[in-house]
């Protein structure tokens, strides 16, 4: 553990906080806005500049967000000191370990009163080694081979994590909560309340609540035991279970689930079901060099050729050529 676990600052304190923001290429430029625009309107709220940020990027280039879109920054990734670090990766990140580069990810959080890592940046703490023997979490997609990559980090399914000086989330709408949460430790519950009425936030999360695979969002008039089904479905990608067991675990008839789906949904549970594996398939041979038959067996198809062909039919290609192409 660090020896600046005592100066977390998650905790009462009016101080000026300066944070140190590393955005990398092609992370997500919601998770940049969900991590920045919080601190910029408690500032407001406040009447004072409370939170003090620098964004920097690992060659002083603008780094281009998924969206295309750069993000300006303030120079050059470097170790000089902050009260907090935050790192926000996205595709590619868990590729990003040069020495120089995770040398300097190393000084900058330990000197450091609090560091942390949103979505793919978990992948750049952890190779630094930041994360050994704590408690994390990164982006659901992501977390099998996290959990693989690094098994002497303790990973949770989590929005997100605060263990001592550590914290990490997954993705945008938990850093939201997470910032949240700092503004509220910092400032108190009134000011937290005021800056989540700025963006008309009124959904914030536990930080152990899990990380959905399909956010359902406030649909109105959505059956729950739609939303319970699909909760079903999302837990078992690689061993599909039939409608007639999603119905009897949700406690309705197969004809009910059926029925409360095309109203809901616009489609059966089957129909859905397949897609819902089918777009995890995608994202695993998109964002993974997995074998076919491993991609194949983690979303439930019982051979290579069935998942090609179901592939093929729903994206208009097969797996192979949209990985070459």
């Amino acid at each position: 553990m660090m020896k600046n676990e005592s100066r977390n600052v998650f905790r009462v304190e009016r101080a000026p906080l300066s944070i140190t923001i590393l955005v990398l290429e092609n992370a997500s430029i919601l998770c940049v806005a969900s991590t920045i625009d919080p601190l910029r309107a408690a500032n407001r709220i406040a009447g004072e500049r409370l939170f003090d940020w620098r964004i920097v990027s690992i060659d002083r280039v603008p780094p281009r967000t998924t969206s295309g879109l750069p993000i300006a920054v303030d120079g050059a990734f470097d170790a000089m000191a902050a009260d907090m670090l935050i790192v926000i990766g996205g595709f590619g990140t868990r590729d990003a370990s040069s020495r120089p580069l995770l040398s300097t990810l190393r000084k900058c959080a330990r000197a450091a009163r609090s560091f942390g890592g949103v979505e793919a940046g978990s992948w750049l703490l952890a190779r630094a080694g930041l994360l050994d023997g704590r408690r994390a979490t990164t982006h659901w997609e992501d977390l099998e081979d996290f959990a693989a990559a690094f098994p002497s980090v303790d990973v949770r399914p989590d929005r997100y994590v605060i263990d001592g000086a550590a914290f990490t989330a997954g993705g945008a709408s938990p850093i939201f909560d997470l910032m949240l949460h700092l503004i509220r430790s910092r400032l108190g519950m009134a000011v937290a309340l005021d800056v989540a009425s700025v963006f008309i936030y009124d959904q914030a999360h536990n930080a152990a609540d899990t990380q959905p695979f399909v956010s359902l969002g406030r649909l109105e008039g959505y059956d729950e035991r739609v939303a319970q089904a699909i909760r079903l479905m999302e837990s078992r990608i690689d061993e599909p279970l039939s409608t007639a067991a999603l119905a009897a675990r949700t406690g309705v008839t197969t004809r009910t689930l059926e029925t409360i789906f095309r109203k809901a949904i616009g489609e059966t549970p089957g129909a859905y079901y397949q897609r819902l594996r089918l777009n995890a398939a995608r994202r695993l041979v998109l964002d993974t060099r997995l074998p076919m038959a491993d991609i194949a067996a983690r979303t439930g198809f019982g051979s290579t050729a069935s998942f090609s062909r179901a592939f093929s039919a729903a994206f208009g290609e097969a797996p192979t050529r949209l990985r070459t192409g």
